[in-house]
């Protein structure tokens, strides 16, 4: 049984230094790092006196947001194409 080769990437999201280890390829770590770090820092221009926690927790809700509505987008299509 092979192993699965795993990355460990160390990237920067707003300010703060994360080690995160995974099966995708060291530049989709990297822009994930990325997409949630513009993520934070729009939500933080917007929001100026949030602290960490809830800039946090308002950036993974609006992320599973997005995530859902692709979900859904894409569920659409699928069932109008095996129409």
């Amino acid at each position: 049984m092979s192993e699965v080769q795993k990355n460990r990437t160390t990237v920067d999201i707003y300010g703060q230094q994360y080690t995160i280890i995974g099966t995708e390829s060291r530049s989709h770590i990297r822009l994930v790092a990325s997409m949630v770090d513009d993520k934070m820092r729009e939500i933080s221009s917007k929001n100026p006196t949030l602290d960490l926690n809830k800039l946090a927790v308002l950036t993974a809700v609006n992320a599973v947001n997005d995530y859902l509505k692709l979900k859904d987008r894409l569920e659409w299509l699928e069932r109008e194409l095996n129409k």
